[in-house]
């Protein structure tokens, strides 16, 4: 195997700035309903057909509609209009798969239940992009029928899952994982965590959910800029605004202290304006109700955050095929092991996995991973890598128990 182990001392930057996009905001959505959609249909063919069809519904997108807000009421006037792009088998043996009326079901059903406001008969517009076309390695030529890209999307049966046969790499990519995480994006996660919370969410349902928090730190001095949306329906005036502004940032205060955090300045709504009426006053709590897009791969990665100081890949995870799809695969990979490493050895860590199209999935053409300086047991922690590479297809069931956190 390509395991090539360096060191460097892991010393915190004087300065970072980490991002989180919260679980309404529109990107975030997007990853979201990419999710369920590539689960609920992994679920579906493997129990009616005996296998995970071939299917990337990593293109998703969600385009915002219009809406009437005022203090005390809130609804829509414009549809959300939802982006079903991709592809997916269309067909088993001679059966068709009513792909359109699945994915249209799913998409309601997780609307639904994030807007619980909306009504999903009026509200919603699908627009219906999906493919079913091979990527390039179908030719026509003659004895091309013997092959499985002919069949990629209308498989005749088991026999045309070359992955039933051997695994390999769908494409060459790469999957970068690392932990712990730093105490911005600790702080910064556990901001819009806790206001996101159903247990903060009861007792303040005017709360919405497409909160953005943007963090800063230098050295032990943490800034923070944030949008928090309210609910109109449950906002009856301007001072009732004002009050869950502060009742928002007395939260974010005691989760800094629980972090042990002293010096925080905390900015809330920057954009405000009380003499205009110009507030971040919603019918659903999102902005995906006036006018903003979400596309997949947008937002947070798969540790949740948006950290431009630490490695990163550019891949959308959410909503590719869970089986072999490198962009997923080696993406929870790399964060899998790198979590692994520092629970089993102790050290902060970078996990670099590289694929190559038709390369075996257990064989990556090239993993790299960064420890901490000073590091001495080499020959194990190889060892271990090696372990962990041949689990790598069992992520595949993690996926469909939604055992990962993906955006």
């Amino acid at each position: 195997m390509n395991i090539n182990i360096t060191s460097k001392p892991f010393l915190e930057d004087p300065q970072e700035f980490v991002e989180r996009k919260g679980i309404g905001h529109p990107d975030t959505l997007s990853d979201a309903l990419a999710e369920k959609l590539s689960i609920n249909y992994s679920n579906y063919t493997k129990q009616k057909y005996g296998a995970i069809l071939h299917h990337n519904f990593d293109k998703v997108g969600l385009l915002g509609g219009s809406s009437n807000v005022v203090f005390g009421n809130g609804y829509l006037i414009d549809p959300i209009r939802i982006l079903l792009n991709g592809r997916a088998s269309t067909k088993f043996g001679n059966e068709e798969i009513p792909v359109r009326k699945l994915l249209i079901s799913w998409a309601k059903e997780f609307l639904a239940e994030k807007f619980p406001m909306i009504d999903v008969e009026k509200d919603l517009q699908f627009h219906y992009n999906l493919s079913n076309q091979s990527s390039p390695g179908k030719t026509n030529e003659t004895g091309s029928e013997k092959g499985t890209r002919k069949y990629w999307f209308e498989p005749r049966g088991l026999h045309d899952l070359q992955e039933i046969k051997k695994l390999v790499s769908n494409d060459t990519s790469l999957g970068v994982g690392y932990f712990p995480h730093t105490r911005l994006e600790t702080l910064v996660l556990k901001i819009e965590n806790t206001l996101n919370s159903k247990e903060f969410n009861k007792s303040n349902p005017w709360i919405g959910s497409d909160i953005k928090v943007m963090g800063y730190r230098k050295i032990n001095s943490f800034h923070v800029t944030m949008c928090i949306p309210q609910i109109a329906n449950h906002v009856r005036s301007a001072d009732k605004y004002k009050a869950n502004i502060e009742s928002a940032r007395n939260t974010i205060y005691e989760v800094a202290r629980s972090l042990k955090i002293k010096s925080l300045e905390l900015n809330i709504n920057t954009r405000d304006n009380f003499e205009t009426t110009e507030l971040y006053l919603t019918a659903t709590g999102s902005s995906i109700e006036s006018g903003d897009e979400g596309l997949v791969g947008r937002g947070n990665r798969i540790n949740g955050v948006i950290s431009p100081f630490k490695p990163m890949s550019m891949e959308g995870a959410c909503g590719k095929n869970p089986v072999y799809h490198i962009g997923k695969i080696y993406y929870i990979a790399a964060q899998q092991i790198s979590e692994k490493i520092y629970k089993n050895f102790g050290i902060p860590n970078e996990v670099y996995l590289v694929s190559q199209s038709g390369r075996e999935l257990i064989d990556p053409w090239k993993t790299c991973v960064v420890v901490d300086q000073g590091f001495i047991e080499i020959d194990k922690l190889r060892k271990f890598i090696e372990a962990e590479h041949k689990k790598i297809p069992s992520i595949t069931q993690g996926v469909l128990d939604q055992k990962y956190r993906l955006y």
